[in-house]
């Protein structure tokens, strides 16, 4: 059996089982048609109400059949805020475990910082509710296949939040790639940039940050125990015992958007480097990280090497971009655009092997012409493909598309009715790992091996 042809029955067997997307998904809300009686409902609690939180109840609220009945977080301020926002017949908790506690609620969405996804999507599925958790879904890699486990064994309902793979933009790229357009890949680039305090996770603090209104032992749970610091509580993205750092928040969502563009379980070698250029203000996390991934050649896609960029104190303004660069051409992918630039291959002439930026005009004359005459018994057939001149670049602009509904009807659709959800434990897990492994090597200085199959370190 060929190599590639092994490769390909053995991608066609583990595919089948780990959570790889393989056809498009529909960036589009699908909403349903009917109403629902309030019996029917869907009951959500969310834990935690932060930035995201607020914004996924908001988003979550616009689905018929779904029910925004209870909410927990750490901070008395912010349930406050969630009785103004969502109404004061929503219940609130400073104790997330009531949440599950309650026979009422059929789903919880998690929010929080990341040291807590793993353990509340456990201790929810569990309690016998399906969740939705917050990208990365987990805070370290030991802690994936656990979740994993716990999901198979309750058959509750997982999602992920990271919906990067419901750009139109994306699939675009994809059915490009899937069409030969760009070649032979060999790699691709994804950054995301910002040059601002927000987008550096310098979140506002609000002036009642004390002990008597934030439960400072509920938000550290197995973190290490430490005195009251309203920085590590509403910023808690710069600290490792927390958060996971640019890869965490940021990288975990290309790789999301890249996996579903190739079809791909994952890199099989991580490394990166960064550290504190611009924010010195007492962080842990790198604002400049770089990475460097591994990606074997599978029945699905070439062998190619994956660049992850970020950099906090971006001058050019910032942003996030693909680049799938292949043999024959790029498509570049922004949020909402897509652009194919093909370029015809350089096929030297008699005249450029003597003239042009060629080793045989360093022959002698004698070889020169042998040389000459020898190139001209070979045919300089193209390929019709190959030879395509596309002109000026295609660009491909998405319609508008509310993604976060669609992702949250698609998981209420999953809960109703059954059926497959894209982005479950083990997707999530395949596009969380190596990020994860991408803030050790910046620490350790080392690479590490990933098993994409089996979902382990090497």
């Amino acid at each position: 059996m060929k190599r590639r042809t092994f490769i390909q029955a053995l991608s066609a067997t583990t595919a089948a089982s780990t959570g790889v997307i393989t056809t498009a998904c529909s960036s589009a809300a699908i909403l349903p048609s009917r109403k629902f009686s309030p019996n029917d409902n869907i009951k959500i609690g969310a834990i935690g109400m932060g930035i995201i939180g607020f914004i996924n109840m908001t988003e979550m609220n616009k689905v018929p059949g779904i029910e925004f009945v209870a909410a927990a977080d750490c901070y008395e301020g912010r349930l406050t805020r969630t009785k103004e926002v969502f109404g004061n017949h929503i219940a609130i908790t400073r104790d997330y475990r009531e949440i599950l506690n309650r026979s009422d609620i059929d789903a919880v969405i998690i929010n929080t910082p990341d040291h807590w996804h793993a353990q509340m999507a456990i201790d929810a599925m569990k309690a016998g509710k399906h969740v939705h958790v917050e990208k990365p879904m987990v805070q370290r890699v030991e802690d994936g296949l656990k979740v994993l486990k716990v999901q198979q064994e309750t058959g509750k309902v997982l999602q992920v939040g990271s919906k990067q793979f419901r750009d139109p933009s994306l699939q675009k790229a994809k059915e490009w790639i899937k069409d030969g357009a760009i070649g032979q890949l060999t790699i691709v680039e994804s950054q995301i940039s910002r040059n601002n305090g927000n987008g550096a996770w310098q979140y506002s603090l609000p002036t009642d940050a004390s002990p008597q209104t934030i439960d400072w032992d509920m938000f550290l749970g197995n973190a290490p125990k430490i005195a009251f610091d309203a920085d590590r509580f509403f910023r808690w993205r710069k600290y490792w015992d927390y958060g996971t750092g640019v890869s965490g928040d940021m990288f975990v969502h290309r790789m999301t958007g890249l996996h579903y563009a190739l079809d791909s379980l994952g890199p099989t070698q991580v490394m990166a480097s960064g550290g504190v250029r611009y924010w010195n203000d007492g962080r842990e996390a790198p604002d400049v990280i770089n990475a460097l991934l591994e990606y074997p050649e599978t029945a699905n896609h070439d062998a190619f090497t994956l660049i992850l960029k970020a950099n906090f104190a971006d001058g050019s303004g910032g942003g996030y971009s693909y680049r799938f660069v292949g043999s024959k051409g790029v498509i570049e992918v922004t949020w909402g655009k897509a652009t194919l630039k093909r370029s015809k291959r350089w096929e030297p002439s008699t005249k450029d092997l003597v003239e042009g930026y060629n080793s045989v005009r360093t022959f002698s004359k004698a070889q020169q012409e042998a040389f000459v005459k020898e190139h001209e018994k070979y045919p300089k057939e193209i390929p019709a493909f190959e030879s395509m001149d596309f002109g000026k670049p295609i660009e491909y602009k998405a319609p508008d598309a509310n993604n976060r509904v669609a992702h949250y009807a698609h998981f209420a659709e999953v809960i109703r009715n059954g059926g497959t959800i894209y982005e479950d434990a083990a997707y999530g897990f395949r596009a969380c790992a190596p990020t994860l492994l991408a803030n050790e090597s910046s620490r350790t200085g080392q690479a590490y091996r990933w098993d994409p199959i089996n979902m382990k370190v090497l």
